[in-house]
């Protein structure tokens, strides 16, 4: 896949130097330390030498206690669990499990496809993604599904056939401290807004695929859920 949005917006913010502290330690077996702290003038310059004040260590303190709290806040949900959400690994490395219902998105394809970019309906949608990676399944149905639901082939451009997305040249970019709901919709913001390109998997479809989205493109036709394959697997298999 290829991203199709102005990205400079998600620059990282500039930050300007507004104090230091020198660490100063004496000679010999029984040492000592002394901390220093220096204002910034506009220049970056040190200035205003003094020793550290309590006050100036607990706002460090405090700065080094978010950060540590924004680390370990990954996938961790806003407020309650959003019923979509059907499993949470939330370690470093975490994963979460969602599905979606049939819905209308905004689609884009490349030119070579001979389909047009436009809005057009998508299937109910199982989703699995670690900050890295993304699978994603089709479902037949709007309810939420159990571990004995059978999943189907997405029917979209640049899966494989063991469901993982092709993301291409699209930059990832998942925050260590997403939330469950940021994390989600991270990636649904990146598969639906980037152009499908290629199929990497024969007969994903009962209809042929191109022509499956050139009918459904820029209608209201709900997605015929009979064109879906099944992929021999469960959501258990997931787990």
């Amino acid at each position: 896949m290829n991203n199709v949005n102005n990205i400079a917006e998600n620059f990282g913010t500039l930050y300007h130097p507004k104090s230091a502290l020198v660490f100063y330690e004496t000679a010999g077996t029984e040492t000592d330390m002394y901390v220093e702290h220096f204002d910034m003038d506009s220049n970056g310059t040190p200035i205003n030498a003094h020793p550290l004040t309590v006050k100036e260590a607990n706002i460090l303190a405090k700065a080094l206690q978010t950060d540590e709290e924004k680390s370990t806040a990954f996938l961790k949900p806003k407020g309650i669990l959003p019923t979509n959400i059907l499993h949470i690994n939330p370690s470093e490395k975490g994963t979460v499990l969602w599905c979606t219902k049939a819905q209308q998105r905004q689609l884009y394809f490349v030119n070579g496809l001979g389909v047009p970019n436009g809005k057009a309906q998508v299937p109910p949608m199982l989703w699995l993604a670690s900050k890295s990676s993304l699978m994603v399944f089709a479902l037949t149905n709007d309810r939420r599904p159990t571990e004995k639901t059978l999943l189907h082939y997405a029917p979209f451009f640049n899966i494989y056939e063991k469901g993982n997305v092709c993301m291409g040249t699209v930059s990832i970019d998942i925050k260590n401290s997403a939330s469950v709901e940021e994390f989600i919709q991270a990636w649904e913001h990146y598969f639906f807004n980037s152009y499908f390109s290629h199929s990497l998997c024969e007969n994903v479809t009962r209809k042929n695929i191109v022509t499956l989205w050139k009918d459904l493109i820029n209608t209201d036709k709900p997605f015929p859920k009979e064109v879906l394959k099944k992929n021999n697997k469960t959501l258990k298999n997931l787990l």
